[in-house]
């Protein structure tokens, strides 16, 4: 009896110890993970998404209903590829990031479809208020990466209405829309008991080191090396000068310098020259003739 007792004892120990192995747990990669989000805008749809994400991903791979997630995602990661945009929405108009810095979202079940599909209902606490909301998602694969280490991959979609959280502005009959289109794409990181990412051991594969043999000289090869090279001399050309034919020297004549003519001679205009003195005639001789002589 005792015995019988004990067996189903360690059974029962067995089977808890076997469900337990099958939860892994996964941390989210922010940088691999994105919540991607879609909203109308006038007639047109304007896209973004948050790139901070961290949290856990529960994984029962035997029962999935047991799954679990735990997510937060940091407001001021919004990108929406246009800056004054990014302010607007981050202001107090929309999702005040100032006070409410974080959106987070709380599993709290999960509905299989299949062993990669089902629906997720949890708690989205967003611009200080929280609501449930009910997402698909899929499982998208579990394999090692190249570093040594286990991922998943996660992907689920939902629809939010931003009134809903208390964000109505420019919504009712404006050219912002209030439904909200939400995206998930998440990579998580396998932990191990110790929270610390699981590393597989990579076998190191021996070094092979090669050095370059020798080379072997044939004897035949050697042979010819060995035989004397006759180097025949060149012929010796003979060198003819060519005389040069004399140039004749020509003479140039120097060139001489023409000579300037002489200057004319100055004019004296005949107003200056000086008037020769006439003969005196016999009348003008009497006039001077001093009185008192004799004629």
């Amino acid at each position: 009896m005792k015995q019988t007792a004990l067996a189903a004892i360690l059974a029962m120990l067995a089977f808890a110890t076997a469900a337990n192995a099958e939860v892994e747990t996964f941390s989210i990669d922010n940088t691999h993970s994105f919540a991607n989000w879609e909203i109308r805008h006038v007639v047109a749809r304007t896209s973004g998404t948050f790139h901070d994400m961290k949290g856990k991903v529960m994984l029962d791979t035997a029962n999935l209903a047991k799954s679990s997630v735990e997510a937060t995602i940091s407001i001021y990661s919004l990108n929406s590829s246009h800056l004054r945009r990014d302010a607007h929405l981050l202001s107090d108009e929309f999702l005040d990031a100032h006070n409410y810095p974080e959106m987070k979202f709380v599993s709290t079940g999960v509905s299989p479809a299949s062993s990669e599909t089902g629906l997720m209902t949890g708690q989205l606490t967003l611009h200080g208020v929280t609501r449930p909301v009910t997402l698909d998602y899929q499982i998208l694969g579990i394999g090692a990466d190249p570093w040594g280490g286990v991922r998943a991959g996660f992907k689920a979609s939902t629809r939010i209405n931003r009134a809903d959280f208390g964000i109505a502005k420019y919504g009712i009959n404006g050219p912002v829309g209030n439904e909200v289109s939400i995206n998930l794409l998440i990579e998580g990181i396998r932990l191990g008991p110790d929270g610390l990412p699981v590393k597989k051991a990579v076998e190191e594969k021996p070094k092979v080191i090669s050095y370059p043999m020798p080379a072997i000289v044939q004897p035949a090869v050697q042979a010819a090396v060995m035989q004397p090279v006759a180097v025949q001399p060149a012929p010796v050309q003979p060198i003819v000068v060519q005389p040069v034919a004399a140039q004749p020297i020509v003479a140039t004549p120097a060139a001489v310098a023409p000579v300037p003519p002489a200057a004319a001679p100055a004019t004296v205009p005949a107003a200056s020259l000086p008037v020769p003195a006439k003969p005196d005639s016999a009348e003008d001789q009497l006039r001077k003739k001093p009185k008192g002589l004799p004629n």
